[in-house]
């Protein structure tokens, strides 16, 4: 794996998650292979659905970082931002 694995449109990185009580998964960190890290200042949508641009099946979450907004995907056991 390289720094930033790449896949088509899908740059896969580690990501910090809260679970609350009813066992939702919340993502709050996006961590970069080489230390950098993005904190997710709100998520905006959460639903099941297919990456259209780089293919796949999982949980996506249409989240706002420094006032950008990306989807950022749950494909088991892997996240990956799609590009």
């Amino acid at each position: 794996m390289n720094n930033y694995e790449e896949d088509n449109h899908k740059i896969f990185v580690q990501v910090t998650v809260k679970f609350d009580l009813e066992g939702n998964v919340i993502p709050l960190t996006i961590i970069w292979n080489d230390g950098r890290f993005f904190d997710i200042d709100k998520i905006l949508d959460k639903r099941r659905a297919a990456s259209l641009k780089a293919g796949g099946l999982g949980m996506r979450y249409k989240v706002r970082i420094r006032g950008k907004e990306f989807y950022l995907f749950y494909e088991e056991p892997k996240w990956f931002l799609e590009i």
